[in-house]
């Protein structure tokens, strides 16, 4: 007596499967189910492995969102007979006007409290690029007008 496999069922979906008697007995009913069957596999494998190995992380995911706001405002036609728009006053985030230190005492002052914001505020620490070219333009500017030693600035005779 032999016994001789006919037919089976399809390893993903239990679709019967038959069998011609050559070669391997075929698991599947068609590629495509052999294939989502190995994509379960490899993934039940990965999720067990470290992630440096491919595996799953189990470290909840973390997005950083960077967002440019580009604002276009429409610069007014000046008419022949006027002169230029005043300038307008600077203002803070909050809406209040900004002022300038007024002597030489207040922006050292006014340094010193950026170089302490600048460290620990949420809000300034993401510019300090920024204002570190700021100052150094500021410096280079303020080095080459340095009154000598008679008062008068470098290019005043």
């Amino acid at each position: 007596m032999r016994e001789q496999l006919v037919e089976r069922t399809c390893a993903w979906c239990g679709e019967s499967v038959v069998y011609s008697g050559r070669g391997r007995p075929p698991r599947f009913c068609s590629p495509v189910h052999r294939r989502r069957a190995w994509e379960v596999r490899s993934a039940e494998e990965r999720a067990g492995r470290p992630v440096s190995e491919g595996g799953r992380s189990t470290e909840p995911v973390r997005e950083i969102v960077q967002r440019t706001e580009t604002v276009m405002r429409p610069q007014g036609v000046q008419d022949a007979g006027r002169g230029s728009a005043a300038p307008r006053p600077a203002q803070r985030l909050s809406g209040q006007p900004y002022t300038l230190p007024e002597d030489a005492v207040e922006w050292i002052e006014a340094l010193a409290a950026l170089r302490r914001e600048a460290v620990t505020n949420p809000k300034v620490a993401p510019f300090r690029e920024h204002i570190a070219n700021a100052c150094e333009k500021t410096l280079q500017v303020l080095r080459s007008e340095t009154p000598g030693p008679d008062g008068a600035s470098p290019g005043e005779p």
